[in-house]
């Protein structure tokens, strides 16, 4: 599967979700695959960090649905957030995770789920989340999205697909610091809170 096309069929289902993504091509693809997402969404710049993130936000925000935008190669960093996830069960959240089978944003070097052994949905089902799933056609993926968006568990849908980015799509023109403000802009006017307040430079 692309994983541009499998963003679009995603980005269609979503409205007011939130969305923490992980870093490298995949950001500027979901930005143009998602554009009416470009407020809710955040990229998250370390690798094993979007899951954990994400999870933070469902337990915080219990009553709006989370998506968690991971990759093989960040989830790998961090598989211990599968059993957070199995234990403690948020209800709002739903995965996804982009299996290229390589570190795409260092130039490529594959990562363990190239084997052909290691599988991710596996061990998010091992670790107690039952709802776990691999997609490998991009109907099966879009299904699989429509059935997380409305689960009521933890849901994971790894998706397979390659390692080619798509051509000819806008760069981000953004640094990470004007994207958490962008970000948590928006979660206060939506939710009706303040979380940062005014700047202290007004």
């Amino acid at each position: 599967m692309k994983r541009y096309e499998c963003m679009i069929k995603l980005g269609e289902r979503l409205s007011d979700e939130l969305v923490i993504l992980s870093l490298g091509g995949s950001v500027d693809e979901w930005y143009n695959a998602a554009p009416h997402m470009r407020a809710g969404s955040l990229f998250q710049q370390q690798l094993g960090c979007v899951t954990g993130e994400a999870f933070g936000l469902a337990v915080g925000l219990p009553h709006r649905r989370i998506i968690s935008l991971d990759t093989d190669g960040g989830l790998l960093f961090n598989l211990g957030i599968l059993a957070t996830l199995g234990n403690e069960q948020p209800a709002n959240l739903f995965t996804v995770v982009w299996d290229n089978q390589m570190y795409q944003s260092i130039g490529g070097p594959k990562t363990h789920t190239a084997s052909g052994r290691v599988d991710l949905a596996a061990i998010a089902r091992a670790s107690g989340v039952e709802k776990a799933f691999t997609a490998t056609t991009l109907e099966e993926f879009d299904a699989l999205c429509e059935e997380g968006l409305a689960a009521t568990v933890p849901y994971v849908v790894v998706a397979k697909v390659d390692g080619i980015l798509q051509p000819g799509i806008k760069r981000k023109h953004s640094d990470g610091r004007e994207d958490k403000y962008i970000f948590v802009r928006h979660v206060e006017e939506t939710e009706g809170v303040v979380i940062m307040g005014p700047s202290e430079h007004n």
